[in-house]
């Protein structure tokens, strides 16, 4: 109920904040970069044991979908099968997927079939150390 709770909280607020969104995405692939900040309370330089989590998420490979990977090269710097709650601001489609496990040379990635719109994400570790939960908006051509 409280993970519900929080995914309804940051869809709201991705609603009230999409009319700063830029509208239309380029015909070519876009990045959109995002971070999870571990503990201590969310701290953005993380800490010596645990630093920040980064993450993006790539659109345009496929129309209607986009993929959530890490920022670094190759695509590495993503939490390791973490979950991803998405909601679909202009149709109301949502879903849940889990990032992969990262194994055999593989970075972790989750494909996510949004359909096209605008669209809020928030993704968070599974049972583990606190740490604050990665959110995004972008527009899904």
């Amino acid at each position: 109920m409280a993970r519900l709770a929080r995914v309804i909280g940051a869809c709201a607020f991705a609603v009230a904040t999409s009319a700063l969104a830029t509208p239309g995405v380029a015909a070519a692939e876009v990045t959109v970069p995002f971070q999870i900040n571990p503990a201590s309370y969310g701290n953005p330089s993380g800490s010596f044991d645990v630093p920040p989590s980064r993450c993006a998420v790539r659109i345009g490979e496929t129309e209607g979908s986009v993929t959530v990977t890490g920022s670094k090269p190759e695509g590495w710097g993503c939490l390791i099968y973490a979950q991803v709650d998405w909601l679909n601001l202009t149709t109301g489609a949502s879903g849940t997927a889990r990032m992969s496990d990262g194994l055999n040379g593989f970075p972790p990635e989750a494909t996510l079939a949004t359909g096209s719109g605008q669209v809020a994400l928030v993704l968070h570790p599974l049972p583990g150390p606190p740490m604050t939960p990665g959110f995004a908006t972008f527009t899904v051509p």
